[in-house]
């Protein structure tokens, strides 16, 4: 079985999870803080489309590799938590070495 499923997610969650911290602690204190609505909006539409596509990734590697419905869940769950992307990602690490070892 192939690991370039996870492999894409796992880079996909990562951008994902970075436009979400760059949307809160950079782009919103400009708006409110600095009257640059600008910046939420175009950082927040490129955060959506990778929101987006994270959970679209998850859902077909779900179905790839016969994950339990929860498993999927969980990945759903992460991308609307601050640093949840990055915590899956872990979880993520581990299915691809076991994969790529047969364990799968």
């Amino acid at each position: 079985m192939s690991t370039g499923t996870i492999k894409l997610l796992r880079k996909v969650g990562i951008a994902e999870g970075a436009s979400f911290l760059i949307l809160l602690l950079i782009a919103m204190p400009l708006k409110y803080g600095l009257g640059m609505p600008l910046a939420v909006k175009y950082t927040g539409s490129v955060h959506g489309f990778l929101f987006v596509a994270y959970v679209g990734l998850a859902y077909y590697a779900k179905e790839v590799y016969n994950w339990p419905f929860k498993r999927f869940l969980l990945a759903f769950v992460s991308a609307w938590l601050p640093l949840g992307t990055f915590f899956f990602d872990g979880r993520l690490k581990i299915e691809e070495k076991r994969i790529e070892q047969g364990l799968h």
